[in-house]
């Protein structure tokens, strides 16, 4: 969904300019923690006063967006108060389904805003919602959840969180200073697999954790044909322009969770990236447009694939890599090994030293379909089994979407801490800035920024929520 329509001039110096301030940057606010502003709180387990009722308000209701606001309007203890959109038919149609959603009662006075730039700012304004769930372009993202606390709300945002560490600083100083929560929103981690390897990983059933890998492989090509409006024609320039894994963090969320990392525990600390060349974008261009496309005219500078390797404070690794581009089944690569197993996914795969029971003898074998289900279920996560059904029905990515949107709604009533924080998601999205200056370095090793300026050393590791 395109909510600012730029001018391809403007877009292309907005893109180009974030690698200069990148390399600007690298050794300075990249690393360095900004001076802490005054009245600032701590974020990390934050609570935030009980809402009996959720007021919620959406920009950008496209492809994410359209998705947040039925399934919000249809939880219990939500009043969809605004949507706003650049497109008066996608908001129109997200008022339909709210309306829907909620029998006629509980959405009673949806206000709208479209056709206009700024029209999310007088949404802010007018209507002062609870909570704002940002679903637009990834450039607007930052900016729009440092208005939404600005102005009172507490802001859940689409992936990536921001695009700079610098915009990433800026959005840990205005939650510290609102004491509003800043969520990106991590679907991935509420799927039935991740869940059920952080339990197992809680469990201590495969023993220390060592390494994990992480992976976002999804061929998306097709969205170059959204050329006008929608997804592509705002992301086919990212994918040209900047060389680094430009979206980590569905794979890297929820084995960060595992590894504890942010909380408590250990912490993310260096980085080194390298990128395969560019190859397939220009190749599906010449193939499927006319020479003098725009898709045509651009260089395709960001490599097909990347890899990134990520060294922690206590010297686990990570691997994370990303692929939007090549002709290869999708996967998230989901792994995670100990010192007494490794889990793994696509497909769902165990190995336990001394075996599975009913499964598997050894470690040598990967427990996995039919044999491994009783294990599943046995070890499920507490809070699939209470929503795993429901999850299923409702969809979304086979029901994490659901699960997710829920649990922001649980955690905001009930007045618990949300399940992913303000610094996770600075930390995961920080791998793309990062990733890029490395690889514009040769793959010189690059310094994460300490978002939570040493205090996540007291935060409280992910609790198994039932």
């Amino acid at each position: 969904m395109n909510f600012f329509n730029d001018s391809r001039r403007g877009f292309f110096k907005k893109v180009t300019g974030l690698t200069a301030g990148v390399l600007a940057a690298s050794n300075s606010r990249l690393a360095a923690a900004p001076a802490k502003p005054s009245g600032a709180r701590y974020m990390g387990d934050f609570i935030a006063p009980k809402l009996e009722t959720v007021r919620i308000a959406f920009i950008g209701v496209g492809a994410r967006g359209v998705g947040h606001a039925k399934q919000l309007a249809a939880i219990e203890g939500t009043e969809v108060v605004a949507i706003a959109d650049l497109y008066e038919d996608l908001a129109q149609r997200s008022l339909k389904n709210c309306e829907e959603a909620g029998n006629g009662e509980r959405h009673k006075s949806i206000k709208l805003y479209h056709g206009k730039k700024n029209g999310w700012k007088k949404m802010l304004r007018e209507v002062k919602p609870d909570a704002v769930v940002i679903a637009t372009p990834w450039k607007d993202h930052a900016p729009m959840a440092i208005e939404a606390m600005k102005q009172g709300s507490h802001a859940f945002v689409e992936v990536p969180l921001g695009l700079t560490n610098e915009e990433l600083w800026e959005l840990v100083d205005t939650s510290e200073t609102t004491g509003k929560h800043c969520m990106m929103m991590e679907n991935v981690n509420y799927g039935r697999e991740e869940l059920l390897y952080l339990n197992l990983c809680r469990k201590g059933i495969i023993g220390e954790l060592l390494h994990a890998e992480a992976a976002y492989i999804h061929e998306l090509r097709f969205q170059m044909n959204e050329v006008e409006r929608g997804t592509g024609s705002w992301r086919t320039f990212h994918y040209a322009m900047r060389n680094a894994n430009l979206y980590p963090t569905h794979g890297l969320g929820p084995v960060a969770q595992y590894m504890n990392l942010g909380r408590g525990e250990d912490n993310f600390d260096r980085l080194v990236s390298f990128s395969s060349p560019g190859k397939g974008r220009a190749l599906y261009a010449e193939k499927n447009y006319p020479a003098d496309h725009q898709w045509n005219q651009l260089s395709y500078e960001g490599g097909d694939i990347n890899t990134s390797i990520i060294k922690t404070t206590l010297g686990r690794t990570v691997m994370v890599q990303w692929d939007e581009t090549s002709p290869r089944p999708y996967s998230r690569h989901n792994l995670i090994q100990g010192t007494k197993g490794t889990l793994a996914g696509f497909p769902t795969r165990v190995a336990l030293e001394g075996g599975v029971p009913g499964a598997t003898k050894d470690h040598h074998r990967w427990a996995q379909g039919e044999g491994l289900q009783a294990f599943m279920e046995e070890h499920d996560h507490p809070l699939y089994k209470r929503m795993g059904s429901l999850a299923e029905r409702m969809g979304g990515h086979g029901g994490m979407d659901f699960l997710m949107r829920y649990r922001m709604v649980e955690c905001l009533r009930k007045g618990e801490p949300l399940d992913q924080n303000l610094y996770e998601g600075c930390f995961w999205s920080a791998v793309t800035p990062l990733s890029e200056a490395s690889i514009l370095e040769h793959g010189s090793s690059q310094k994460f920024p300490d978002f939570t300026r040493g205090q996540w050393r007291k935060t409280q590791p992910l609790g198994i929520v039932s």
